[in-house]
């Protein structure tokens, strides 16, 4: 028997709960990436200031976005300010370049660094920092916590954000 693909499961491989500190946060999303390319989640969402403390550039994150990115897969990113984007995390934005027609990058502008959720959402599965500077806070794959995230999300990309972070700029 197949499992219908348009249902959303859990993911196992993946913890739900808290979690605290740095090194424990950058390791999640190593994990999610992986795990997104691995069950070939549809979509995903990532949001944050400034993604200056996200493991984007890594080589193995790279790599995993890179799987992940075959037909009919959408990547939002969701920011304050890309700065930091270009600056740390050379590899991801080579990366970025050559898959732009699947991502669609939105800049949040001047907003206070804390307002914006620092996030991963999928389907699937989805952490949420509530304290980006001490890199605290929850995963996990319950329906309400993923259209709670979702909704909270949502309101800064429909409301609250205009295209941002261009994959190349023209000129003349």
């Amino acid at each position: 028997m197949h499992a219908d693909p348009n249902q959303e499961q859990a993911t196992p491989a993946l913890p739900s709960g808290r979690f605290e500190g740095r090194e424990a946060f950058q390791k999640l999303v190593r994990d999610a990436l992986a795990c997104a390319a691995q069950e070939g989640w549809r979509e995903l969402i990532v949001s944050d200031a400034n993604f200056h403390d996200w493991p984007l550039g890594e080589r193995a994150v790279v790599e995993s976005l890179q799987q992940w990115a075959s037909g009919g897969r959408r990547l939002t990113m969701l920011a304050a300010d890309y700065a930091e984007v270009q600056r740390r995390h050379a590899r991801f934005v080579q990366w970025r370049v050559r898959w732009d027609h699947i991502i669609v990058c939105r800049r949040a502008g001047a907003v206070d660094a804390q307002d914006l959720p620092s996030a991963i959402w999928s389907p699937q599965w989805v952490l949420q920092r509530h304290d980006p500077l001490r890199c605290n806070g929850v995963t996990g794959v319950e329906p309400e916590r993923r259209i709670l995230l979702r909704e909270a999300i949502n309101e800064w990309l429909e409301r609250k954000s205009a295209p941002g972070f261009p994959a190349s700029t023209l000129g003349l």
